[in-house]
């Protein structure tokens, strides 16, 4: 039989690590919500290491604040690249178009 995972929304984790901080016996607190302590543990960790960016959602990137700043900003100068690229070949066209 195919056992069914369980999706937990990212207020349901966050909530639950704020929480486990207060608990003396996180195997019993992990009990209490239906998770494992092992997956509990590993929120904690992530919570710790990413803060407010963790729990993205499905298929989005776990980033520090450094590093989301980072991606942004090399996402701006990608598109800046080409946008500049763009606009050469556009002059190389009409500068042999004007002759």
């Amino acid at each position: 039989m195919k056992q069914v995972r369980k999706i937990y929304d990212k207020a349901f984790k966050e909530k639950a690590v704020q929480l486990s901080y207060e608990r003396t016996n996180i195997s019993e607190f992990a009990r209490e919500l239906g998770v494992t302590a092992p997956q509990l543990y590993k929120w904690r960790k992530d919570f710790e290491e990413f803060g407010e960016g963790s729990f993205p959602g499905k298929g989005n990137l776990k980033l520090t604040p450094d590093q989301e700043k980072i991606y942004e900003l090399e996402k701006k100068l990608k598109d800046a690249e080409l946008e500049r690229d763009i606009l050469k070949k556009a002059i190389g066209i009409f500068s042999k178009s004007g002759r």
